[in-house]
């Protein structure tokens, strides 16, 4: 998949709203990173590793599972 160009420079994006992170190497579905873009609900980490990610609270995404969605706190 073609990253975001907000988000071209990061491998693993995490949405505010479902505490979920995806990996841009791995993940398909273009739809979903581009409605993060969009909402500006979207994420990176420093360091971009997966498990900074889980250090802040997020679960990595798999397909075919969803969260509900909330507002962001920040």
């Amino acid at each position: 998949m073609q990253r975001h160009s907000r988000f071209e420079h990061t491998r693993f994006l995490g949405d505010k709203r479902t505490q979920l992170v995806y990996d841009l190497d791995e993940w398909t579905d273009v739809e979903i990173i581009n409605e993060i873009a969009e909402t500006n609900v979207g994420l990176s980490f420093g360091p971009d590793t997966l498990a900074e990610a889980r250090n802040r609270g997020y679960t990595l995404a798999t397909p075919g599972v969803t969260r509900r969605h909330l507002k962001p706190r920040a």
